[in-house]
């Protein structure tokens, strides 16, 4: 069943890039005692994820930290080194946190997979929005299909914000 809302998050390992380079970080270590804003995207470069998704969200990243939120941040099914990429190439970078959840262990863990298999892409993550509170989750908003991304949009999730907090 996938997490809902008065759900903790579960202890998954994510990877971060830092300056001396990919380092570990743990669920605990992003998201306790912090209003964390996470979207989850099933591929960086894929087309609603670079062209509409995190677009959203790099624009409205000042607007979620005027709502309290602590910290935005993405995950997705890829190695750091792509979000890394990636989120330089969409202005994300210092301002979004990119979770490698290369595995996909976080995405099974909160039952949020998706098998695209079929289109050579593997296991991913479903596309959703959340927001989370000291590892608590508040709302979440998933996706019906990999290609909608109105109901995990940064405008949605800030305008749920105001309800949640």
């Amino acid at each position: 069943m996938p997490i809902q809302p008065g759900d903790k998050l579960p202890d998954v390992t994510f990877t971060i890039m830092t300056a001396d380079g990919p380092k570990p970080v743990t669920t605990a270590e992003v998201f306790k005692g912090r209003k964390v804003a996470l979207f989850a995207v099933p591929g960086a470069y894929t087309p609603t994820c670079h062209k509409s998704h995190m677009p959203g969200f790099v624009d409205r990243v000042d607007e979620l930290k005027a709502k309290g939120i602590d910290v935005v941040a993405c995950t997705a099914v890829n190695d750091i080194f792509v979000l890394s990429n990636w989120a330089k190439d969409t202005g994300a970078e210092g301002t979004i946190t990119m979770l490698a959840d290369g595995s996909a262990d976080f995405a099974k863990a909160v039952g949020l997979e998706i098998d695209l298999t079929s289109r050579g892409l593997g296991v991913r993550s479903k596309r959703y929005s959340m927001l989370v509170e000291d590892g608590t989750v508040k709302v979440v908003n998933v996706e019906d299909a990999p290609p909608q991304h109105s109901v995990s949009s940064a405008e949605t999730l800030c305008s749920m914000i105001d309800r949640s907090l």
